[in-house]
């Protein structure tokens, strides 16, 4: 009888563990692989009138399959420009963020430990707003008779207004602001595992503060950097209405190009083509510090 429940304790066992590890691939399965076939399917088709606007794959027992939509983009320099707006705009955001996020993280790290969770929540305080309506806040404070430039023309530093809405500025300072949260947490969280005996021990060996920062900080918080990082670059590429609002109409990047193809061109195989080469176009470097950062953990 023993024997029986040991035998049947295991297999229990395995179909638990079976189920765990199971059901977060299961929720990719659903919610990203398969909107993934949905879109590459639509980005293989034509244009045509109808619902839904583009042709059906199969027609009369034939593959009617084109690859037209891929070829579009690359002859079209518009969705280059698109492309590389967005990555530029990313890039120089997510490094915007990261130098204010850092000595943000460090500092709530090294606060009084019972300041810490005040501090963490002044830094979620804004998602506890609708995101649209901050975007909209910053209209009012950097428009023309805005409140910075009033400011500023009180204070008598400026005899005329600034332009700093419509522009370049305007978009960075949207995409930092809506999105330094996502740094300051992952920063917090490496931050907060480091051994701090560490940093007695290189002081005892003479070692400077800013060198124990540079030696020892910096290279054992580099995980948090990543995952701040990528939490960050990734939505940024896709973002819509920051740009939308806040960069005006010469302002291009490819979320406002996905909207224009699906609402105003009703174009939807273009417009999954165009979501197809930004998803492989951020899913590999994904992969790739994947791979290292489990070769350094290992």
């Amino acid at each position: 009888m023993s024997g029986v429940l040991r035998a049947a304790r295991p297999r229990g066992d395995r179909w638990a563990r079976a189920l765990v590890v199971g059901l977060p691939y299961a929720w990719l399965l659903l919610f990203f692989l398969a909107p993934a076939i949905i879109v590459l399917k639509i980005s293989l088709a034509e244009q045509t009138l109808g619902v839904p606007p583009y042709t059906s794959l199969f027609a009369a027992g034939r593959l009617q399959a084109t690859a037209d939509n891929y070829l579009f983009l690359v002859s079209d320099s518009l969705y280059a420009s698109a492309y590389l707006n967005a990555l530029r705009f990313a890039a120089g955001a997510t490094c915007c963020c990261l130098l204010i996020g850092y000595p943000l993280a460090y500092g709530i790290v090294r606060a009084p430990l019972r300041w810490r969770n005040a501090l963490l929540l002044l830094v979620i305080l804004p998602f506890w707003t609708s995101f649209l309506i901050r975007v909209y806040a910053w209209i009012g404070l950097l428009k023309g008779n805005g409140f910075i430039n009033n400011l500023l023309l009180g204070a008598g530093l400026i005899d005329q207004p600034l332009t700093l809405l419509n522009n370049e500025f305007a978009v960075y300072v949207g995409l930092v602001y809506s999105y330094l949260p996502y740094m300051v947490l992952p920063l917090y969280a490496a931050l907060e595992k480091l051994d701090p005996t560490l940093l007695e021990a290189a002081s005892d060996l003479g070692c400077r503060p800013m060198q124990a920062f540079w030696r020892i900080t910096l290279p054992l918080s580099l995980p948090g950097i990543i995952a701040g990082s990528l939490l960050v670059f990734i939505p940024m590429c896709g973002e819509f209405i920051i740009p939308e609002l806040l960069g005006g109409s010469d302002t291009l990047m490819i979320g406002k190009v996905l909207w224009d193809e699906f609402f105003t061109n009703r174009d939807w195989p273009v417009a999954a083509a165009v979501a197809l080469v930004m998803l492989v176009a951020l899913v590999l470097p994904m992969g790739l510090l994947r791979r290292y950062l489990v070769r350094e953990a290992t």
